[in-house]
This record gives structure tokens, C-alpha cells and sequence, in this order.
């Protein structure tokens, strides 16, 4: 399918409507027992699977479609979910698949690689369809942006798939919040310490040289709005993360399942100065191999002093080592004024450091009602009109991801960074506040950025 100019995206309105209707609907909790979700898993490999596999395998879903840019792991997907989505019609271009089939699908569930889940998100909420975008919310910082405006614009169901926000770890450090036994706050120190595919790379000083593509891979689709370097392995499949061009590293991998209760119950919204403390083998193709990156928050009220967030990336690169602190290779210490915390990430509870058992066994457990604690059941809940929101919708999930962007900007040029929250600029770094934007989109991918 050749690119879509503005006015072919913008004649999608009369398919739209369906869909839009379907939504109203939604919102007003009038679907009908016997309705399911007609869905569309966009991305049918790795986590795209994964995801796509919880949602076809719901009771509220019927899969219509599936898209893959190489088609035989579409294919691939049907077999394994046999009888799940035998009738399900793939496609390998999403334009394509929405311009037949946008008036025939109610929800999808985006599982590609970081730099596509803007596109593809954006075209599908401009048509009344429900999205579930996997993590990081989009690969820069007005992509988010954009994306919050949309959510807001067309009224759809968003949820970021960061699972752990639909647990009882969210559950319990909002209860901890409210009750007042996390307060207080001026410093947490957040980890990811594992090996990264791109370490074992070396010293990049180019782009790859041009392999061979797998069988009918569509490769312009997967560039999609970035720069369209020649077909390489070190690209797809699984290994983009580490491309400036294509991924946000481990920010974008990691940070979500880490820091998304810190940033949303001790309402961080934005930092101020984003700090490049550490930088190990620097790049200017690939993520560096260590680095760490410090944030810095203002006050936000009693209870909310300035604190600063760590982050540790790289395997030996760990935070500093503390009497009592033992921080998982994936996860954070939480110091405040009269109490340490220590968790891992995703579901993972949180454990105070010192406290003898008796005095945290009688601490208040989760007080907060929940509609659902799976985050995909919550989704599909949602855009079915039987759950209120979805628990990382796209106003939370959106300011917790334009953090990691800041971050990996601070990471890519080794320096620290002034940001405005207000007029949301970096004010000491022109290269800086590019990157804000990133790339410009190639030529006939420019207009899904006109959509918000």
C-alpha cells in the first residue's frame, strides 16, 4: 500500500463512525452480553505475541485481523492460537489493514518495536478504536505528547502495557501513599543491571551493511516514520532496542515496570534537571553499555519535598551499597525521612528495610477498590464499557514515559539538561530540545502527526 496522504487518512471519518458509536456505547456500559470486542493484534512475534495471546484468548474478543510486516508470523501466531482466530485476516501494512477493515474493529493490542507504536496507535484512535500499546508508550517525548491529546480528542480506551500498574504492588504503594506510611521522600535509587543485545556489539561506528531479508518481510513498513537503513539482523527481529533510531534501551524496556508508582503516587510529573552522572563506552549509534542518569523533582506539596530519582543501568554498574539496602538486579530503594523501601519491578511488592515483622505485619494493606487487577482483563474491561478506565491510560502512562525520553537524551549526548515543565523545552541544549521531536518523519509518514 503506497503512504497515505492527509486526505486518505482523513476519509477514514465515515468508517470511523462505527467505531466510534461502538465506543459511545461503551462509555455508557450498553454492550450487550453476547458482544465481544472484534480485535486486531498488530505485531504477532515476541512480546507482540504475548500480548496479542491475552487478548485473543479473552472472553470479550473475537480476532478479525491480524498484521505482521512478515506475514508468515501472522500466520505463525494463527496456528499456535488454533480456533482462536482461524478467520482472522492478515496483513502486513496496518494502513492497509485499518483502510479495509477500520469499520470492522473495535480494539487492538500494539506489540512492535518502540519507534512504530506512534503511527499505528494514532491512525487507530483517529478511527474510535481502543488501543493497547505495549511499553514505552511511543520512542520520543512529543510523541507522548501527541498521544495524550488524542486519547483526550477521539475518547477511546488507552492502556500502556506496563502490567504491573494493574497489580497488587500499584495497589499496595498507593495504600502506603494515602495511609501516609510512604511520605516524605527525597531520594530513590532505580536499577536495571542485566545484560543488553547490544552489548556484545563493540564500538559502533556505522550503520550495518545490507543482509539479506526474511521472506516477504515488508521492510518499509517496519522503518515506518524513522530513517530507513538497509535490512540488517541488528535490527529485527528483537534487536532495535538498542538503536537510537528505532529504541529508547533500557529506559524504555525497564523504566516503566520500575518507576510507574513512584512517578504516579508521589506525583513527579517532570524533573527540572536531568543529570548524566555516568556514561560507559559512549555511541553515536547505540545506547552506551552503563550510565547513570539522576532526575531531579521539585516539591509538590506537604509531604513532597525535592527528591531525586538514580537510575543504574549497565551489569556492574550497580547503585551504591547501603547498610540493610539490598536492591535487586531489576529494581529500586525508596529512602525517605523515617523509612527505607526496597522492591523489584512489575508486580513485586515492597518491603521496609529495619522493620521488625510485627510492626509491618500490622502496617494497612491495599484499601483501594479495584475493578480489576490484570491489566489486560482491565483493558478489554474498559473498552467494553464494564470497567470505568484503564489503570495506565495514556494521561498516566504518557508524563512517566516522557521522563525516560529526557533520560535517554541525557544518555545519548553525556550531558546534563535544563527543562522547562511549563513551556516543555530543554532550555540549555539546542541538540537537546531537537531530540525532543526527534528525526523528522520520511516523506509520506508526516501526517500522523497531524492527527492529535
Amino acid at each position: 500500500m503506497k503512504s497515505l496522504n492527509r486526505r486518505e487518512l482523513l476519509k477514514y471519518s465515515a468508517a470511523a463512525s462505527a467505531a466510534v458509536t461502538f465506543a459511545s456505547k461503551s462509555a455508557k456500559g450498553e454492550v450487550a452480553k453476547n458482544d465481544k470486542l472484534n480485535l486486531a493484534v498488530i505485531g504477532c512475534a515476541n512480546r507482540g505475541a504475548a500480548i496479542g495471546s491475552g487478548a485473543v484468548g479473552h472472553e470479550l474478543t473475537q480476532c478479525v485481523a491480524l498484521c505482521d510486516v512478515v506475514p508468515a508470523r501472522a500466520e505463525g501466531f494463527k496456528k499456535k492460537m488454533k480456533g482462536k482466530c482461524d478467520d482472522a485476516l492478515v496483513f502486513d501494512d496496518f494502513r492497509e489493514m485499518f483502510e479495509k477493515m477500520g469499520d470492522k474493529i473495535d480494539a487492538c493490542t500494539i506489540g512492535t518495536p518502540d519507534h512504530s507504536h506512534f503511527p499505528i496507535a494514532m491512525l487507530a484512535m483517529s478511527l474510535g478504536i481502543h488501543v493497547y500499546v505495549e511499553k514505552p508508550l511511543a520512542h520520543t517525548f512529543e510523541e507522548c505528547q501527541l498521544l495524550m491529546a488524542a486519547e483526550k480528542k477521539y475518547g477511546v480506551m488507552c492502556q500502556m502495557g506496563n502490567q504491573g500498574h494493574s497489580s497488587g504492588q500499584r495497589l499496595q504503594f498507593q495504600s502506603w501513599v494515602d495511609d501516609g506510611v510512604i511520605k516524605n521522600v527525597r531520594r530513590v535509587d532505580a536499577c536495571m543491571n542485566r545484560g543488553r543485545r547490544w552489548h556484545p556489539w563493540g564500538d559502533i561506528q556505522a550503520f550495518p551493511e545490507e543482509q539479506k531479508m526474511p521472506e516477504g518481510m515488508n521492510w518499509d513498513v517496519w522503518a515506518g516514520t524513522a530513517p530507513k537503513h538497509p535490512y540488517n539482523s541488528k535490527y529485527d527481529p528483537g534487536n532495535w532496542r538498542g538503536w537510537y533510531d528505532y529504541g529508547n534501551g533500557a529506559f524504555g524496556d525497564w523504566g516503566p515496570h520500575t518507576l510507574d508508582t513512584v512517578h504516579r503516587f508521589l506525583e513527579l510529573n517532570l524533573p527540572h534537571t536531568i543529570r548524566a552522572v555516568k556514561i560507559e563506552k559512549p555511541n553515536e549509534f547505540i545506547y552506551p553499555h552503563g550510565t547513570t542518569i539522576a532526575f531531579d523533582f521539585p516539591e509538590r506539596g506537604p509531604d513532597m519535598p525535592e527528591m531525586t530519582i538514580n537510575w543504574y543501568d549497565g551489569v556492574k554498574n550497580r547503585p551504591p551499597s547501603e547498610d540493610g539496602v539490598s536492591i535487586p538486579s531489576c529494581g529500586k530503594a525508596i529512602y525517605s525521612d523515617d523509612l527505607t523501601f526496597v522492591g523489584g519491578t512489575h508486580s513485586a511488592s515492597l518491603k521496609i528495610v529495619g522493620e521488625d515483622k510485627e510492626v509491618t505485619a500490622n502496617l494497612p494493606g491495599p484499601s483501594v477498590s479495584e475493578t480489576s487487577t490484570n491489566h489486560m482483563d482491565n483493558f478489554l474491561r474498559a473498552a467494553a464499557g464494564l470497567d470505568p478506565y484503564c489503570n495506565s491510560s495514556f494521561a498516566v502512562s504518557g508524563p512517566l514515559t516522557q521522563v525516560f525520553m529526557l533520560g535517554c537524551i541525557a544518555q545519548r549526548l553525556g550531558e546534563d539538561l535544563k527543562f522547562d515543565a511549563k513551556t516543555k523545552r530543554i532550555t540549555n541544549n539546542a541538540r537537546a530540545d531537537e531530540l525532543l521531536k526527534g528525526h523528522p518523519p520520511r516523506e509520506g509518514w508526516e501526517e500522523f502527526y497531524k492527527l492529535a
